[in-house]
């Protein structure tokens, strides 16, 4: 078994000296309380599917992933308190600024982890399962990273894996317009456009098997692009949203079939 196969850590193993999920406090409930009417007061999100969101339980949000501004997007437009990851660094910095970054992070639900392949992917992924055997909402990004060009590409089973092994059902996902508030590079989003976020039905993947199966991770991982798709309406890429390869080996790596997570 390759290490993009790997299962995570099962739920009732305890690992000594890992560290617990950091739970939101204060600051949160308070960023909830303020930021998500005074988003909505000023971008005046158009909304669809809310009522297919369960309210209580754990719940998967799987979205495509267009601009850094989906990840306070789906927060603001869910019913119910919303838990992403967002790279450690943006909770490290020092001095007034390194404190702002770090206080509006943890207002709007996100969790900092390093990120990375390998064990730093694992432990993502183990982070977010803590989440959602505590009954909480997380929101993923199958695709992994940002599209640039505006096409929808194929789906890691990252997403998928919780969703066999915790059993908790995936809410897609469709945002549309928010590359257009905050495109890439850009330091403030306009306000000359609307966000639309469309959340779907949600999704039992448990029938297409195990968490660690392989086949059931890629046929589950199909499904949720799928909805996806349907909601976001964009053109399929076919392929995986891959860094160019830097070095022959990891070009070969990248052709072979293997599961990408």
């Amino acid at each position: 078994m390759t290490s993009e196969e790997r299962p995570d850590t099962p739920a009732d193993e305890v690992i000594p000296g890992e560290p617990e999920v950091r739970r939101m406090g204060a600051t949160y409930a308070l960023g909830r309380f303020v930021i998500t009417p005074l988003a909505r007061m000023i971008y005046r999100p158009h909304i669809e599917g809310r009522a297919h969101v369960p309210t209580t339980g754990p719940v998967i949000f799987a979205s495509n992933h267009l601009s850094f501004i989906d990840s306070i997007a789906i927060p603001v437009a869910a019913p119910r308190p919303v838990h992403f990851l967002a790279k450690s660094s943006y909770f490290d910095g020092e001095g007034f600024s390194g404190w702002m970054s770090r206080e509006f992070f943890t207002a709007i639900g996100a969790i900092p982890v390093q990120r990375g392949a390998g064990q730093a992917a694992l432990d993502a992924l183990d982070q977010q399962r803590r989440l959602l055997d505590e009954g909480s909402a997380v929101a993923l990004y199958p695709e992994g990273t940002r599209s640039l060009d505006g096409r929808l590409y194929k789906g890691r089973t990252g997403a998928a894996f919780l969703a066999l092994q915790t059993g908790a059902p995936v809410v897609p996902v469709g945002l549309l317009g928010t590359a257009e508030v905050m495109p890439v590079g850009a330091r403030m989003p306009s306000m000359k456009h609307r966000v639309t976020v469309k959340f779907g039905e949600p999704l039992d993947v448990s029938a297409h098997g195990p968490a660690e199966s392989g086949r059931a991770r890629r046929l589950a991982t199909d499904d949720i692009m799928a909805a996806i798709h349907a909601l976001s309406g964009q053109e399929l890429a076919g392929t995986y949203n891959e860094v160019p390869a830097a070095t022959p080996i990891e070009r070969i790596r990248q052709v072979l079939p293997h599961e990408r997570r």
